[in-house]
């Protein structure tokens, strides 16, 4: 096998700003101390997130111009819907204009309030999802502690779920469902065997298995890594033996899709499929567009085709790896084994001296961005914490994680040896590194907007 190298050669050029100090904090301060707030045009690396933020091809941008924008029955969706079921399996396809639009329709459609939903660990949009739906989510991740390192960290807890089933919430339980890669976990794999136990389960209990298949692809690649017995398949291989395991899917195609805008249901039963459509129709629009112009639609089906390629999904995964060596030399607790799409940091062990209620995952990644307008996602209990009911303290998040994410195909390797040398000089002065607290949050994806400051003033 050659020399890890990016497997492409870049076409086309963005600049990118350098906003120098003033002008950094500025920004921060005019964004609330949020940097979701914060502008583009005041971002040099922008890694906070790999969802819709991936470069084309040179296919993908040629499929845009073979788009058809009929109304109803598009050349496009017919491509895009033979892509998806010749990958998956499941013959009904619905496209969304994202995966938030997907988890919306189902779940939305799927539960009833008291319902349960279950899972490796629901990321926050799910989880606002189910809520929505007056459902409970409940997650049962895999114990694992908190620095030993786990092939398949990502995996669900089978034996919780187990006792779940048969004790007297187990009747609540509507649907059980699988994040591959597990997000909030730390980007971890989830494995063919744990699939298979849950599957086992489920079909037990009645219970529909489903997977947020957002990075599907690079799921199967890590399972291909991290398991002897899946090395020999291809990745389109292994992802097709989770898929074969589960009655549905939905994802955003923003991540694995390898573009911009999209998402998709599929599903196995038809008749689930027609209830789905109808609420697809009122809020998406027609079901062979689903809220996505023809040129979107082509532009999917050639990133599906694209992703599940070794020499890509290898870029993935050794980039990620080569990064968190980077970020960890600098002096950056990282989290092992990485995965393909982000790398994360503990910044609870960093910033110490802080209480998670004093939102250190915030304190780390507003600290990067003063230091080198660099953009990280705080997944830490801004995120992930509850507010509390009486008025107290929010109650935390299980650990205060800072993501480095990684977009497709955008930045190399002297971007990321920047990222780490502006992480080093954060390292450096962690101990002064203040604390912030919420000064307005309004709804359940409170992070995305929610105003806040520094504890002790500006």
């Amino acid at each position: 096998m050659p020399p890890f190298m990016e497997p492409f050669r870049i076409k086309a050029v963005e600049p990118i700003p350098f906003p120098d100090a003033g002008q950094r904090r500025a920004a921060l301060v005019a964004a609330g101390f949020n940097l979701f707030r914060v502008p583009a045009s005041a971002i040099t690396i922008d890694l906070l997130t790999d969802s819709g933020t991936s470069a084309m091809s040179a296919a993908q941008w040629s499929a845009l111009f073979s788009g058809d924008e009929s109304y109803a029955g598009a050349r496009s969706f017919d491509r895009f819907e033979r892509v998806v079921r010749e990958l998956t399996g499941y013959p009904e396809v619905l496209p969304v204009h994202q995966g938030r639009a997907a988890e919306r329709i189902l779940l939305h459609r799927l539960l009833e309030p008291g319902e349960l939903s279950v899972a490796n660990t629901h990321f926050d949009s799910t989880r606002a999802s189910v809520e929505a739906a007056g459902a409970e989510a409940l997650d049962l991740p895999v114990p694992v502690e908190d620095d030993t390192p786990v092939p398949f960290g990502g995996d669900l807890d089978v034996a919780a779920l187990d006792r779940l089933l048969h004790g007297p919430d187990g009747a609540r339980i509507r649907c059980v469902v699988l994040t591959i890669t597990n997000n909030a976990r730390g980007g971890q794999p989830v494995s063919v065997a744990n699939a298979e136990a849950t599957r086992r389960l489920c079909t037990e209990h009645g219970v529909p298995l489903l997977l947020d298949a957002s990075r599907f692809a690079e799921n199967a690649y890590l399972v291909r890594a991290r398991s002897a017995e899946h090395a020999p398949r291809t990745p389109r291989e292994v992802a097709r033996l989770i898929f074969d395991l589960a009655d549905g899917c939905w994802a955003s195609l923003k991540k694995d899709g390898i573009a911009n805008i999209g998402g998709l249901i599929a599903l196995r039963d038809p008749a689930l499929a027609t209830r789905y459509r109808d609420q697809l129709i009122e809020t998406e629009g027609f079901p062979t567009y689903g809220g996505l112009a023809g040129r979107d639609l082509d532009a999917l089906a050639q990133g599906l085709l694209e992703v599940v390629e070794p020499a890509y999904l290898r870029y993935r995964a050794e980039s990620a790896l080569w990064f968190a060596d980077l970020l960890e030399q600098a002096g950056l607790p990282v989290l092992r084994p990485t995965g393909c799409h982000a790398v994360y940091v503990d910044a609870g062990r960093l910033l110490g001296h802080l209480r998670p209620q004093e939102l250190p995952a915030t304190a780390f990644a507003n600290e990067l961005y003063l230091a080198g307008a660099v953009r990280v996602t705080e997944l830490g209990t801004l995120v992930f914490g509850r507010p509390d009911p009486a008025g107290g303290p929010d109650v935390p998040a299980p650990r205060e994680l800072v993501r480095f994410a990684l977009p497709r195909r955008v930045y190399t390797a002297s971007h990321l040896r920047y990222v780490a040398e502006v992480a080093e000089q954060v390292a450096a002065k962690a101990a002064a590194v203040p604390g912030y607290r919420i000064v307005r949050q309004t709804g359940a994806l409170r992070q995305f907007a929610a105003t806040l400051e520094p504890l002790g003033g500006t």
